[in-house]
């Protein structure tokens, strides 16, 4: 069986990204693109676009042609964007990098993508300088000063390339080359305007070619199914070299002419004052984040009024949360879920859902996207309720990896079909309901348990504060279940392991509890249980002798 979309087909325009991105600019050149969270620091859409424009002209001084790759390393600043864009429009490809990164994991991502360029801010300029001397990074440029000696070339150079480019045309007579920029993208089906790296759903990271197409279908389908306004200001915390910030937030929002309000990282204080400060009505966020909103007690020191809407993607969202969240804000929570290899939105809960019975599901498929569940076992298709590994097929689903047509044929098959890796249910409605990674289900005695489903559940003890779920080896079952807690409050073992037995099934027992201090988690908010199960089979060595 397919699930088909409740949303009308949307027709995709045949535009490069750059050039759909900014509609209308003359309405709207003076009013604020990107606001700097903390200095207020404002940069308007006009100049969002001339600052682009310029960026995309001084990098085709610097010898830059289309389908060259320029990575950038940055946390959220009004300048990513403009680098970002920049790059886009010149018809180059982006290579986005979680700063936390090490010299190597950088080096890796920069030899795999060959990029010639590298963007990135002062105080990760000697993190840059040691994957340049590694790989064949031409030019190291940076966002703000850079002290003399340093071996690197000031962000505003390329701007000031720009404008020199456009003057000495006009000085000769020639043409101008920002009208040349339109043509630097023949074909918006195949050439590719971002290469973000996804492990996807095994093995090391492989870059996923994502096309000036695939991002202009998924805003259109996005901004379709959850319409942003133009007076709406969004705060801008998701990192931007991730899929979601990338897309949703610095793009679609972009596109419709929203305000961002950009942190360089997740503080909550800093958060909730800059909600306060701005008047934030949106918020896109992963759920560690809502999870605070519904429980940490500095939230009632600060004026989140203006909020109206949260919405959740990167992992999943329990229920619970989501309704704690929605209750004691008085927001509308939603939850939405993608893939980096699908652009990455796929599902969304709407808004406008009036109920609180589907809080906890991602909603139905997006417009000119096409769902089934397959049984993990036998293959077969399934229909309502049915719980298999979900694939999805739509015009936002990648063009491929990057020099690997074996993990590509392994993705998408050649129906176009994206296997995700994830398991999923839907039900009468269409609403998809992810349940758990199908390489992560814990394997009791043959049970198959999602270890996301018993985290949600130990969220709603009002002693625990977070919650990670992993198998942990058993001679007898082959796999238990194993809760690492992060309490807030007095509570022994016994009783957390009680508090779930009364609630689920027996094979679903969690069955060894361990405290810690902290869930390991990646930037974009997925608990990183590798972490967790590594140090688990550390313990279980160490038992053994």
């Amino acid at each position: 069986m397919i699930f088909r979309s409740p949303h009308p087909e949307v027709e995709i325009p045949d535009q490069s990204f750059s050039e759909y991105l900014f509609p209308d600019l003359e309405k709207r050149r003076d009013r604020a693109a990107l606001i700097e969270g903390g200095t207020g620091r404002t940069v308007t859409y006009g100049e969002l676009v001339d600052l682009s424009t310029a960026v995309a002209l001084g990098l085709i001084a610097r010898g830059i042609e289309p389908g060259d790759v320029v990575a950038i390393c940055s946390p959220n600043v009004p300048e990513y964007a403009i680098a970002f864009h920049g790059i886009a429009m010149c018809g180059a490809c982006s290579t986005t990098l979680n700063p936390l990164q090490t010299v190597e994991e950088i080096s890796h991502q920069i030899a795999d993508s060959g990029a010639r360029l590298f963007v990135t801010i002062p105080p990760l300029l000697e993190k840059a300088l040691a994957v340049a001397g590694r790989t064949e990074i031409e030019d190291v440029f940076v966002f703000g000063d850079v002290e003399e000696g340093q071996d690197a070339t000031n962000f505003s150079e390329l701007v000031d390339a720009g404008h020199r480019a456009r003057q000495t045309a006009a000085a000769v007579g020639g043409h101008d080359p920002l009208e040349t920029l339109g043509d630097l993208v023949a074909d918006s089906a195949e050439t590719v305007v971002t290469l973000p790296y996804s492990s996807g759903t095994t093995g090391k990271p492989k870059g996923v070619m994502l096309t000036h197409r695939n991002l202009v279908a998924n805003i259109e389908q996005y901004l379709l199914a959850d319409p942003v306004e133009e007076d709406e200001v969004v705060i801008a915390v998701l990192p931007f070299f991730h899929i979601y910030g990338m897309v949703v937030v610095m793009s679609a929002c972009l596109r419709a002419g929203a305000t961002l309000v950009t942190l360089p990282r997740f503080d909550l204080e800093q958060f909730l004052g800059t909600i306060q400060e701005h008047r934030v009505t949106r918020a896109y966020l992963v759920p560690p984040i809502i999870l605070a909103l519904a429980k940490h007690p500095l939230i009632d020191d600060y004026d989140l009024s203006s909020l109206e809407y949260v919405t959740s993607g990167a992992a999943p969202l329990g229920a619970e949360v989501a309704l704690s969240c929605q209750n004691r804000l008085g927001v509308r929570v939603s939850q939405g879920y993608g893939l980096t290899e699908a652009s990455p939105v796929t599902h969304l809960r709407p808004l406008t859902d009036p109920g609180t019975e589907r809080i906890g599901t991602v909603g139905p498929c997006l417009s000119n996207t096409e769902v089934c569940v397959v049984d993990l076992d036998s293959g077969a298709r399934l229909g309502p309720g049915g719980e298999g590994e979900v694939w999805i097929r739509g015009p936002q689903i990648m063009k491929g990896y990057l020099n690997n047509p074996e993990a590509t044929a392994a993705t998408v098959d050649r129906d176009g079909w994206l296997h995700t890796g994830d398991v999923g249910c839907v039900d009468e409605d269409g609403f998809l309901t992810i349940v758990d990674r199908a390489k992560e289900l814990i394997k009791y005695k043959g049970y198959q348990v999602p270890p996301a489903e018993l985290e949600d559940l130990l969220l709603s003890h009002p002693s625990v504060a977070d919650a990670a779920v992993i198998p942990s080896p058993d001679e007898e079952s082959g796999e238990v279940p194993k809760a690492f807690v992060v309490s807030s409050g007095e509570v022994t073992e016994d009783e957390i392991m009680a508090f779930v037995a009364e609630r689920v099934a027996p094979y679903k027992k969690i069955r060894l509890v361990e405290f810690i201090d902290e869930v390991p988690k990646s930037p974009s908010g997925k608990i990183l249980r590798r972490i967790l199960v590594q140090r688990e089979r550390e313990a279980a060595a160490a038992r053994r002798g």
